[in-house]
């Protein structure tokens, strides 16, 4: 088993390759979409929706973003 310096040491090591590459780290906070209120919160906002003249705009959007992603509907 490593110890928390061995893998300290290699996280350090890590990043500064990613830097030398020209990168640097980011972090980014998303909601958390496995809880019981982001589910109602989506629904809520599609009962919202439907029927609603933006409701045609947003499908088309949807439907035209997930047809950018490779293998997305086959």
């Amino acid at each position: 088993m490593s110890s928390a310096h061995d893998t300290h040491s290699k996280t350090t090591r890590h990043r500064a390759r990613m830097r030398a590459a020209g990168l640097r780290p980011v972090q980014f906070w998303v909601p958390d979409t496995r809880t019981p209120e982001f589910a109602a919160l989506v629904r809520s906002q599609c009962r919202n929706l439907k029927g609603a003249p933006e409701e045609a705009e947003v499908l088309r959007f949807t439907e035209e973003a997930a047809s950018e992603i490779e293998g997305w509907g086959e």
